[in-house]
């Protein structure tokens, strides 16, 4: 029986299977062929009830291999059910152009005159339509326009950069209404390589789906899809990455499209799903996403050179040549097609590698291949005036949308009996942040729990760095030299504080992509990142500023007690929160690990320099004095000094140690006694040995100290803390639009 792939409700699919998990569809390969049948019957007539969603299609599967009777034996029934609300994604028109830069050969006294800009066409005119049920296929050579193709169908492309239009069900689509019910495959594999590919998938599912699943069917719908994907066997390997095995390329990329495709959504795009994978494991792939858009779904795909098996399951094939569509059809209308431009396709021969070599043929000849686009616009034209193409339903897009979620097609894993939604006002998001903060939280400890030489790391640099300073500083007297060396220590330990949050910078930058990718599709608010990461960057500053704390308060002899210890303590773990917080900030503004190393140190050593240790806020210039003020550094050292100084009871420097650091210093002590005895008479007071002439609070006048107290020191560091978490989200809202311009 011969099926035409570009007719309404017409159908391919190949009678034998290519692995364990397609057995099933063995035995109903037959109702594939009634359902065509009685597919075609019931679109001339009426529509009855929606095609069931993958999510039933599997938990029939789940149930089939539960009962006793082996797989082989259980038959799916699905010629019953016909086809209704169907959904038509149309464009029309779509053009797409690219400001190109180019430098000539001339002589360098031409100046700027060596360089010009000339406009490069990506798309040029391309129309056509795409519907529920059918694989839509886009072909060509590289550079042909095959993923600009595929980002301008999924919103991918600036609104006014792309010309043309794109409809479902002859509505323009809105950008959030198109997240909400679509899905796009990128071509690179994106994911966390220190979890288990069931731990990727079913992170995936809690961020995807709703809260009102419960937690076993979650699990029972990760389940189902990984053995669709042909993943059992890998299900407990890591993902891995270039210093941990993981699974198999091939492997990985079935986990990509499984995350995806987890809430079954209403359009899927794809861009190379069969990239890198054997011919056995690309087959299993697009018969997982036929039955994805024989379940109620429109599939759009770029792929390159098809197999036999893989080109009987598509429906569509769109072939494109330097941004201009050269075929578009059904697989099926081929052979008719190049028969009437005068080159036939041999009978044995792989139809798609002759289109495609005869297209690159083509290219390289004078004319390129306008002649076989005239022929194909003059081919669709006569097509038109001789068939009457049927967009679908009369429902409009909200009415064919509340149909097909009250079906529970968004709605992965819950079935008709699930509460009904009556109208087409989806939630933006499957779940409230604070279940998108757990899932994220849980998820990126899980990761540092299989890394805990990061952290270790980490906690050994300051560890190492407190007993350098403990054993340097060792219990530190109150002499106007241990004045001196307190101060440095302060200014040293907050510095450093500073500089051990620059480990922060490829965290985010590692998962960047991986951010992009998830958030294009709102599996999650960029807020709910932004808290989840704050928050579980908090036990382990936590960690760090205890045992510095620990490590340095007691042994250099710092004053304050048990009181200045907690002051202390909690003013380092301010510190490494702000100093955490700025470096995650920069790093969500600069894209490249090395580049941010140097933009961190560098600007940390500004917040140093303008911190007060080196020159006083009096001794700053008036133009330099606002940097003293937005230092990072600035307000830990002030509120640490203040705890330290702030005794008036205690006195730093007595009688004759005020000759100390000076060239009096080293006199006699008779001839330092005989100056006290003059100072005294001079100045109509009694100077002794003992008498205090400098205070705590004498010295932090000295340093100019005066304005803000230690708390409200705390407090500020604390607030900047906030402040670049807040600057961190607007640079992930503003930078992460994942679109081409």
């Amino acid at each position: 029986m011969s099926c035409k792939g570009g007719g309404e409700g017409s159908y391919m699919s190949p009678a034998k299977s290519v692995s364990v998990d397609d057995r099933l569809l063995l035995k109903h390969h037959h109702s594939e062929m009634e359902l065509q049948t009685s597919t075609r019957r019931g679109r001339a007539s009426t529509r009855a009830s929606l095609s069931p969603t993958l999510a039933e299609l599997l938990k029939r599967v789940e149930d089939a291999q539960s009962h006793n009777t082996s797989p082989e034996h259980q038959v799916i029934e699905l010629s019953s059910i016909p086809t209704s609300y169907p959904f038509v994604l149309s464009f029309n028109n779509l053009n797409y152009s690219v400001r190109v830069s180019h430098k000539m050969a001339f002589p360098p006294f031409c100046g700027d005159g060596n360089r010009f800009d000339e406009m490069k066409v990506l798309l040029n005119d391309i129309s056509g339509e795409a519907r529920e049920g059918e694989i839509m296929a886009v072909l060509g050579a590289s550079g042909s326009g095959k993923s600009t193709l595929i980002d301008a169908l999924a919103d991918r492309i600036a609104k006014e950069s792309l010309k043309g239009s794109v409809t479902l069900n002859g509505e323009v689509l809105e950008s959030r209404l198109l997240k909400v019910i679509s899905a796009y495959v990128m071509q690179d594999d994106l994911l966390f390589p220190m979890l288990t590919v069931e731990e990727t998938l079913m992170f995936s599912a809690e961020f995807r789906l709703p809260r009102s699943l419960s937690k076993s069917k979650k699990k029972a719908r990760v389940e189902a899809l990984i053995d669709q994907l042909g993943l059992r066997s890998a299900a407990k390997t890591v993902i891995g990455d270039e210093g941990h095995r993981g699974v198999s390329g091939g492997e990985r990329r079935r986990v990509s499209i499984g995350l995806d495709i987890i809430h079954d959504p209403i359009v899927l795009f794809l861009d190379e799903p069969t990239s890198g994978l054997d011919s056995t494991s690309a087959f299993m792939v697009i018969k997982v996403l036929q039955r994805i858009a024989r379940s109620g779904s429109i599939v759009i795909m770029s792929i390159h050179q098809p197999s036999s098996r893989i080109l009987s399951l598509l429906d569509r094939l769109i072939f494109l040549s330097h941004g201009q569509t050269v075929f578009s059809g059904s697989p099926a209308s081929l052979p008719q097609f190049f028969s009437e431009f005068g080159h036939p396709i041999p009978e044995n021969e792989n139809r798609t590698e002759f289109a495609l070599d005869l297209i690159r043929e083509l290219e390289e000849t004078p004319g390129g291949t306008k002649g076989l686009v005239e022929f194909n616009k003059a081919s669709r034209r006569q097509t038109r005036r001789n068939y009457i193409t049927n967009n679908g339903s009369n429902l409009s897009l909200k009415d064919a949308i509340s149909a097909s979620i009250s079906k529970g097609k968004l709605v992965s894993g819950a079935t008709n009996e699930s509460n009904l939604i009556s109208s087409a006002s989806v939630p933006t998001f499957a779940n409230p942040f604070w279940i998108e903060i757990l899932v994220i939280a849980k998820r990126s400890v899980t990761n540092s729990r299989r890394m805990p030489q990061l952290f270790g790391i980490r906690l050994g640099a300051v560890l190492v760095t407190g007993i350098i300073l403990a054993t340097i500083y060792w219990h530190l007297d109150n002499s106007p030299k241990g004045v001196q060396e307190r101060l440095g220590f302060f200014a040293f330990a907050m510095s450093t504080t500073f500089y051990t949050c620059a480990e922060a910078i490829p965290v985010f930058l590692q998962e960047r992509y991986i951010f992009m990718r998830e958030t294009a599709y709102n599996a999650y608010r960029r807020s709910s990142y932004v808290l989840a990461h704050s928050i579980i960057s908090v036990p382990s500053l936590i960690l760090l500023s205890l045992a510095f704390a620990a490590t340095t308060f007691w042994a250099v002899g710092l004053a304050g007690g048990l009181s200045g210890f907690c002051f202390f303590f909690f003013t380092m773990l301010a510190s490494f929160w702000a100093g955490s917080s700025f470096v995650t900030f920069l790093s969500g503004v600069v894209s490249h690990v090395m580049l941010g190393y140097t933009v961190v140190v560098a600007i940390l050593a500004y917040f140093v320099l303008f911190s007060g240790f080196f020159i006083s806020r009096d001794r700053i210039p008036p133009y330099w004095l606002w940097f003293h003020y937005i230092s990072l550094v600035k307000y830990p050292y002030e509120g640490v000094l203040q705890n330290e100084f702030d005794d008036p009871t205690k006195c730093f420097v007595r009688g004759v140690q005020m000759f100390d650091n000076t060239p009096l210093g080293s006199v006699p002590l008779s001839l330092k006694t005989k100056l006290l005895n003059s100072m005294s008479t001079a100045l109509g007071m009694n100077i002794s040995g003992n008498t205090c002439v400098t205070t705590g609070r004498d010295i932090l006048q000295q340093q100019g100290i005066t304005d803000i107290s230690k708390w409200n020191c705390l407090w500020i560091t604390v607030a900047w803390g906030f402040f670049f978490r807040f600057l961190f989200y607007f640079t992930l809202l503003l930078g992460s639009k994942n679109k081409r311009r």
